[in-house]
C-alpha cells in the first residue's frame, strides 16, 4: 500500500515540476520576445542614424564647396581692392600733376 500511495503523490509532484517548468520557460519566451522587440527598435534606429549621418555628409560636402567658391570670390575681391588702390593713387598723381600744370 505505501507504493500505491507514493505513486500519486509522485504523479503530483511531476506535475508540479512540468507546471513550473513551463512556467519558466513561458518567462524565458517573453523575456527573449522582448530582446528581439528591443534589438528589431534599435536596428530601426541605427538605419535611422545612418541615413542622417548621410544627409548630414551632404551638407558638409555642400558647405565645403560652397566655403571653396567663396574663397575664390575673397581672392577676386583683394585683386579688384587692388586695383581701386592703385587707380586712386594713379588719380591722385594726375590731379597734383593737373594742379601743377594749372598754376
Amino acid at each position: 500500500m505505501a507504493s500505491s500511495e507514493t505513486q500519486p503523490r509522485f504523479g503530483q509532484s511531476v506535475k508540479g515540476l512540468l507546471s513550473d517548468k513551463v512556467t519558466s520557460c513561458s518567462g524565458d519566451v517573453i523575456a527573449l520576445t522582448r530582446q528581439v522587440l528591443k534589438g528589431s527598435r534599435s536596428q530601426e534606429l541605427l538605419s535611422q542614424a545612418a541615413r542622417n549621418m548621410v544627409i548630414q555628409e551632404d551638407a558638409i560636402l555642400h558647405s565645403e564647396d560652397s566655403l571653396r567658391k567663396m574663397s575664390i570670390i575673397t581672392t577676386h575681391l583683394q585683386y579688384q581692392q587692388e586695383a581701386i588702390q592703385k587707380n586712386v593713387e594713379h588719380s591722385k598723381n594726375l590731379q597734383d600733376q593737373l594742379k601743377h600744370l594749372m598754376k
